[in-house]
């Protein structure tokens, strides 16, 4: 399964021509991507207008769904950052660790374009795509 985060989707959303965007839009209705409540939040929030977020909403919602964040998570992306603090990385957003443990603790490989999650994969051994 593949996690596609917040980054590539709103890069995709605004047309923002990249390597990763072209890989998404390939992939769409082949991979097997799911959507998580986190990354909804985070690509929802930013429209503006109306008639684009329920737009959005609705593409999203094609996609089958999971929840990404409960105490099992939690504790887990608590720990993680920890790991990453005692080795003197500051990650940026703590959403990052826990989309990022999340992705780690069930086998999930992300698509992103945020530079808090090279140090996961780095260091946490974060399965991501390379494009």
């Amino acid at each position: 399964m593949i996690i596609v985060d917040s980054s590539i989707w709103i890069d995709y959303f605004n047309g923002k021509k990249s390597n990763k965007t072209d890989w998404l839009d390939e992939a769409l209705g082949i991979e097997p991507i799911i959507m998580g409540d986190i990354i909804l939040t985070e690509v929802l929030q930013g429209f503006q207008d109306d008639k684009d977020f329920k737009t959005a909403k609705r593409l999203l919602f094609e996609f089958p769904f999971i929840e990404m964040l409960g105490q099992e998570i939690a504790i887990k992306s608590a720990m993680n950052y920890r790991i990453l603090r005692q080795k003197g990385i500051r990650v940026r957003k703590t959403i990052d660790v826990m989309i990022g443990t999340f992705c780690i603790h069930h086998g999930f490989v992300l698509l992103h374009n945020d530079r808090d999650f090279d140090a996961i994969e780095k260091h946490l051994k974060l399965k991501v795509i390379k494009i």
